[in-house]
């Protein structure tokens, strides 16, 4: 794998593990996170699996590019 590449999937993950995290604090924040008796709404559901979505193809990135790295 060319070292752009590699680099690219390095920031990628860089990116992603810093962005989404904050991201989440400030959803957990918002009004429409809770319903009334206080459970998560479908708001802060879909967006936190969106969030891990987002982490675990951070999590792929990096593990493909240390192997490239390696190889």
């Amino acid at each position: 794998m060319t070292p752009l590449l590699i680099g690219l999937l390095l920031v990628n993950a860089a990116f992603n593990v810093l962005v989404w995290p904050t991201f989440y604090r400030r959803v957990a924040r918002d009004p429409r996170a809770r319903d009334a008796s206080g459970r998560p709404a479908r708001f802060l559901i879909v967006h936190a699996v969106l969030i891990g979505a987002a982490l675990l193809l951070a999590a792929a990135s990096a593990v493909v590019a240390i192997i490239a790295l390696t190889a």
